[in-house]
């Protein structure tokens, strides 16, 4: 971590916009300053009526995911080597990395709420409820975990935002689609740099890097969401709804899971890495067998088509 560290300025600089330069949710939303202001609102209105609840569900899933940020935050400050240093340049990472991160749930929620679709108090309950049962993503503090986590994390949400943009460019809600699109190019970035922090520690450290790939691979990826939960309900149930109906309209499917790990193992070229130790080759034999092993599981499994009912959304 500390060697990684030296180069923290040139990654911050490579993968974060500054402040003055990045967009800002008031920039795709109605000026309430505006003379224009209701009759862009009342267009959102009418625009939403045509978006179906399974994906509003989605939406609104996806939106709390981003909201329970202050989680996210102090999980990351306490990895390994970042430590909550005041002056440290990891945290200065995560900082700047948290602050581009907000503005995503900041104008979905913004969003939502002018849409007439979503019952925004049991959205509230549900984002501090989730805030609030925190989460365990069997990383424990060990930054190699986590950068393999965030790696594939934020490549997921880039698959499930673009997905969703482009239902709504289908149903001509230009706008959300828009919206969506600009986050994804935002999650994109912040995979490109966590999976070059991964890269670069396989070239100084290949073997507990590839350990710690295995680690996570075979305890599967947990969803930052898996807390997720309406007030009143069970934790389980929620977050497993979500996830049904998100495949049931193909925002985010087994399959995505599967691809999302083969590219991880090409983007790191896992299968030249040298100089392994015995256990780590073991490892990474494991990780290139995989994909073929989930895609036979995939192939098995259905998708439940019953429509769970959530508090959030209204039928239309």
């Amino acid at each position: 971590m500390k060697l990684l560290e030296r180069d923290i300025d040139s990654l911050v600089d490579k993968y974060l916009v500054p402040v003055g330069k990045i967009w800002q949710p008031t920039d795709l939303l109605p000026d309430p300053e505006s003379d224009s202001f209701f009759r862009e609102v009342e267009e959102i209105r009418e625009l939403s009526k045509e978006l179906s609840y399974d994906f509003w569900v989605v939406l609104v899933g996806d939106m709390i995911t981003e909201e329970a940020l202050p989680t996210y935050q102090s999980w990351l400050m306490d990895v390994e080597g970042i430590d909550q240093v005041e002056h440290n340049g990891w945290s200065k990472w995560v900082r700047q990395w948290t602050s581009e991160e907000n503005r995503h749930g900041d104008v979905l929620n913004k969003y939502s709420y002018l849409s007439g679709r979503v019952n925004m108090r049991e959205i509230e309950k549900t984002t501090q409820l989730l805030i609030a049962d925190g989460f365990d993503i069997g990383t424990d503090r060990d930054p190699y975990k986590n950068f393999v986590y965030t790696s594939f994390q934020e490549l997921a949400t880039y698959i499930s935002h673009s997905r969703v943009a482009k239902i709504a460019r289908e149903k001509s809600n230009i706008q959300l689609s828009k919206i969506c699109k600009i986050i994804a190019g935002d999650e994109m970035r912040h995979h490109n740099a966590y999976a070059e922090f991964v890269e670069c520690i396989f070239k100084v450290d290949p073997s507990q890097m590839m350990l710690a790939f295995h680690c996570m691979m075979k305890q599967k990826i947990i969803m930052p969401a898996h807390f997720l939960r309406e007030h009143g309900d069970d934790i389980a149930t929620a977050f497993e709804e979500f996830s049904n109906t998100a495949q049931r309209i193909g925002v985010y499917t087994s399959l995505d899971y599967i691809n999302i790990l083969k590219t991880l193992i090409a983007k790191w070229d896992i299968g030249n890495i040298n100089e392994l130790s015995d256990e780590a080759e073991k490892a990474r034999d494991y990780l290139m067998k995989l994909p073929s092993r989930l895609t036979r599981l995939a192939e098995r499994s259905a998708i439940p088509e019953r429509v769970a009912q959530f508090k959030w959304v209204q039928q239309a």
